[in-house]
């Protein structure tokens, strides 16, 4: 079984140059990585799926590092795949849902000269398996 850590710093910039106390106790309390095996079940359908991001999947374990990014590029080339997408074209009062454990979302900035109004609630999720 594959297993990859992802890591938030993947995705958002991080620097040490500023730690404060607080900063360190954030940082004991929330993990920078975190290792979850690639191919995931599904906890109420069962199903398989991918549970790769090119935002926060930093590395496949085991693999060396040109094998780990050949084989992740791999991947994120087949989420992306149009078969594999939904494209929403919003409208007014327009309200969406998916499920974060088997479906990834990316925001379009296509949107101009319209502005995007947003309000997100995450709910917290369980552990992949």
């Amino acid at each position: 079984t594959l297993s990859a850590e992802h890591s938030y710093t993947q995705s958002y910039s991080y620097t040490n140059g500023n730690d404060t106390e607080q900063l360190e106790q954030a940082k004991r309390k929330f993990p920078l990585s975190v290792v979850h095996p690639v191919i995931r079940t599904h906890p109420v359908t069962k199903r398989k799926c991918l549970f790769v991001n090119i935002s926060y999947t930093a590395r496949i374990l085991g693999l060396n590092d040109n094998e780990s990014e050949m084989l992740l590029n791999y991947l994120f080339g087949l989420v992306n795949k149009p078969e594999h997408t939904v494209r929403w074209h919003w409208k007014v009062n327009d309200i969406a849902f998916w499920d974060n454990r088997s479906t990834q979302h990316y925001a379009v900035a296509d949107y101009w000269p319209n502005c995007r109004l947003m309000e997100r609630a995450t709910i917290i999720g369980d552990k992949p398996f």
